[in-house]
């Protein structure tokens, strides 16, 4: 018998699997996702990316502020929902609000738990280098990602690999697996095993400070660094090229050979020497600019080999 689901997300990494959820024949009996917001520069209320998709769906959406009030817990608990299925919602679940649906509030969690618990497990696994990650839809409690997990898929992260494109390729993986999920729910089959309480690292958000390469790090480093930040918030340096230093994003790095004072161009090719190797530039933006090739940049900013950057 298909499931009353109540869908809780808010980016595009969500919606896949909404629509898988929808695919398989559940009712999804409301959405709830984060309010609008003003953007662009008229800074028209944009809604999220499940709002939309679940408006287009013929889906009741909610977008309350908080999930702590008695009212917002009492609404939650009228939907008479199975389950809940919880895809980077971004609003703190309260124990009324995990202990509602019939069976329990599952996640998809973008990482290989206990390791990446956290807002940024996508960034944070490029960053770090690691060779895999991957989806795990595990049963939600109240600690922060520290729930049982009931099935897991894995996906290689090649070394030239973004973290936008990791993100591509772990969404539509995970609306597959979360429709399993649902589907050993309906046929009773579906068990948890508890983390292994080894390994825990944190995926702590983003910040601003830390976007800025440093190339004082080896070529490996700041290459992953520069993956696993593109193309957003995107990993910058500053250069000076004859009106006051600007930032330039690097969405896209290679890893090269090379030596010399770390920030200094190599070559012609965008070769930048680090703390220890180099790493070669391949895509950049500037504020305001379309992403361009390296080569693009170089020759419109007569960059030649010496030539410094911040």
């Amino acid at each position: 018998m298909p499931l009353r689901v109540v869908f809780m997300g808010t980016p595009d990494f969500s919606v896949p699997v909404l629509d898988a959820i929808v695919g398989a024949g559940h009712e999804v009996v409301a959405a709830y996702t984060r309010a609008p917001k003003p953007a662009g520069r008229g800074m028209d209320l944009r809604r999220s990316p499940v709002h939309a998709r679940a408006d287009a769906l013929g889906i009741p959406v909610l977008t309350p502020k908080t999930l702590k009030t008695e009212e917002a817990q009492a609404a939650f608990s009228n939907h008479d929902a199975d389950v809940a299925v919880v895809v980077a919602y971004g609003l703190i679940l309260p124990k009324p609000v995990l202990d509602a649906p019939r069976f329990c509030c599952l996640n998809l969690h973008a990482s290989l738990l206990p390791r990446w618990r956290g807002a940024a497990p996508i960034n944070r696994a490029v960053m770090a280098g690691d060779p895999e990650s991957g989806v795990m839809v595990m049963k939600m409690e109240e600690g922060l990602d520290t729930g049982p997990v009931a099935l897991t898929a894995r996906v290689v992260i090649r070394s030239d690999m973004t973290a936008g494109e990791l993100h591509d390729a772990l969404s539509p993986t995970g609306a597959a697996l979360m429709a399993e999920a649902l589907g050993k729910i309906e046929g009773g089959s579906l068990t948890f095993t508890a983390q292994a309480e080894d390994g825990v690292t944190y995926a702590s958000k983003i910040t601003n400070e830390e976007t800025r390469i440093d190339w004082r790090l080896t070529g490996s480093a700041v290459h992953d660094h520069v993956r696993g930040l593109s193309p957003f918030p995107g990993a910058w340096f500053a250069a000076d090229l004859g009106k006051g230093e600007e930032r330039i994003k690097l969405l896209r790095s290679e890893r090269a050979d090379g030596a010399g004072a770390a920030g200094t161009l190599l070559s012609p090719d965008g070769v930048v020497a680090c703390g220890e190797g180099a790493v070669r530039l391949v895509t950049v933006q500037r504020a305001g600019s379309k992403a361009m090739a390296f080569a693009d940049f170089a020759r419109g900013a007569r960059l030649a080999s010496g030539f410094k950057f911040g």
